[in-house]
C-alpha cells in the first residue's frame, strides 16, 4: 500500500472533478518566494511528508508576503516530522475556512465492505471530536457492489448533516471522492478538512490518499510517477525491486516465512518470545509467497541480512507449494552469494513438503550461522535469544 503526499492527493482529487486547489510544489525557498509572488496575496507554506500532525510539529505556517514564504520555507525544509525529513513544501493561496468537517472512503477490512467516516463537527481536531461527542462522526456502510450513486451519496449528506446551502455541493463531492476511491483503487481517501468557504463554497484543502500497489503495477501504471525513489527506504525499494512482500519494522529480529498468515503469527510469536530477552521485537514482514523458489529465498535473505538494525533472522517455513529443499537451497545459495558479507545468525524452522531433505541439505551445509530448531516457538526464543545476545 502507497501513501500518498498531499500535493499527490490534490492532483487526484483535481483529475476526479474534486473541488480543490492544487497550488506550486517546490524544493527550495528561493523557489517557495518565486511560487508567493506568482500566485500573490497571502499563502499558506506546507511541509510535503506522508504523516499527519504536521501543523502541530510546525509544518504549516501563514506567509503574508513573498519574503516570509521565503523564511518559513527556510525553516520547514530539512526539518523532520514523525522522524520524516521534509524535502519539499507546497505553496497555496491562503483560503481561511468559515467551517472545518471530515470526509473519507477507507476500506472496512473487519466487514469485508467499504466504509464512509463523515463529521461535521470534525475538521484537523476529528480525533478529539470523536472522544468528546462520537455521534457527531457518522460512520455509514457502503456496499461493495452497489457503491455510491447520486441517491447513496444524498443519504450520506443527510445523515452526516452538512448545512443545507452546500448540500448540492456536498453530494457532487462525495460522489466524485468516490470516483478517486474506486477509480484508482484506493484503500483511503481522506479529506481533512473538508472547509466551508466565504461564499458558500466547499472545497477539499488537504487530502490524503493510499493506493493498493497490487492493482497499481497491472491497472495503474502511471502510479509509478507518484514514488520518489530518493526518498523511499533503500531496503523497501530494493525489496521492491526485487518482487519482495516487505515491510521495514523497528525491531532486531529479520523474520523471512511462506504465506501472509505464517507470517503474521510468527511476528507476533517472536514478540512474545522477545519479552523474555531485552525485549527484543521483530525487524520486518517479509513473505515469500506460496511458490517460492531458491532465488526468491536468497533475494529475501539478502535484503534481511542488509538491514543494520537486525541481529538474527528466524526463517519460518511450511512447505507446501513452497518445498522445504528449495528453501534450503536458497538459504545456501544466500550465503554463498553473501560470503563474508553475511555476519547474522540464522534460526530455521523447516517444517511439511520435503522437510527431511530440506534439513538434510542444511545439516550437510554445516554453515556456522544457521541453527536448525523443529519447533516454531523454540525458533522464536533462539531468534530472540541470540538478538539479545
Amino acid at each position: 500500500m502507497s501513501d500518498l503526499m498531499e500535493y499527490q492527493a490534490k492532483e487526484l482529487f483535481a483529475k476526479h472533478g474534486v473541488t480543490t486547489t492544487l497550488g506550486k510544489v517546490v524544493e527550495t525557498a528561493d523557489e517557495a518566494r518565486a511560487a508567493a509572488e506568482e500566485l500573490g496575496g497571502v499563502t499558506v507554506i506546507k511541509a510535503q511528508v506522508k504523516a499527519g500532525g504536521r501543523g502541530k510539529a510546525g509544518g504549516v505556517k501563514l506567509a503574508k508576503t513573498a519574503d516570509e514564504a521565503f523564511e518559513h520555507a527556510s525553516n520547514i525544509l530539512g526539518m523532520e516530522i514523525k522522524g520524516l525529513t521534509v524535502n519539499r513544501v507546497l505553496v497555496t493561496p491562503a483560503t481561511p475556512p468559515v467551517e472545518e468537517y471530515y470526509f473519507s472512503f477507507l476500506l472496512d477490512r473487519s466487514n469485508r465492505s467499504y466504509l464512509c467516516i463523515a463529521s461535521v463537527e470534525g475538521g484537523v481536531e476529528i480525533e478529539e471530536v470523536a472522544k468528546t461527542n462520537p455521534d457527531a462522526v457518522k460512520k455509514i456502510s457502503i456496499n461493495a457492489l452497489t457503491g455510491v450513486d447520486e441517491a447513496k451519496a444524498t443519504a450520506i449528506v443527510d445523515e452526516a448533516a452538512f448545512p443545507a446551502e452546500l448540500r448540492d455541493q456536498a453530494i457532487k463531492m462525495v460522489q466524485d471522492l468516490w470516483k478517486v476511491f474506486v477509480e484508482e483503487d484506493a484503500t483511503l481517501v481522506e479529506v481533512n478538512p473538508l472547509a466551508r468557504l466565504e461564499g458558500d463554497k466547499l472545497e477539499a484543502l488537504d487530502g490524503k490518499v493510499s493506493l493498493d500497489d497490487n492493482a497499481s503495477e497491472v491497472r495503474h501504471p502511471e502510479h509509478e510517477a507518484f514514488e520518489i525513489r530518493e526518498e523511499a527506504d533503500p531496503l523497501e525499494a530494493k525489496a521492491k525491486d526485487k518482487g519482495l512482500n516487505y515491510v521495514k519494522l523497528d525491531g532486531s529480529v529479520g523474520i523471512i516465512g511462506n504465506g501472509a498468515g505464517l507470517v503474521m503469527s510468527t511476528l507476533d510469536v517472536v514478540a512474545y518470545a522477545g519479552e523474555n530477552h531485552g525485549g527484543v521485537t521483530p525487524a520486518n514482514f517479509l513473505d515469500i509467497g506460496g511458490g517460492a523458489n531458491a532465488q526468491v529465498m536468497a533475494d529475501g535473505l539478502d535484503v534481511i541480512l542488509n538491514d543494520e538494525q537486525v541481529k538474527s533472522v528466524f526463517v519460518n517455513v511450511f512447505g507446501g507449494i513452497t518445498a522445504c529443499d528449495e528453501v534450503a537451497n536458497g538459504i545456501k545459495g544466500a550465503l554463498e552469494i553473501l560470503g563474508d558479507a553475511a555476519t547474522k545468525p540464522l534460526v530455521v524452522r523447516l517444517d511439511g513438503n520435503n522437510v527431511d531433505e530440506g534439513r538434510r541439505i542444511l545439516n550437510e551445509l554445516n554453515h556456522p550461522l544457521v541453527t536448525q530448531v523443529d519447533t516454531m516457538d523454540g525458533a522464536a526464543d533462539k531468534a530472540a535469544e541470540l538478538a539479545n545476545a
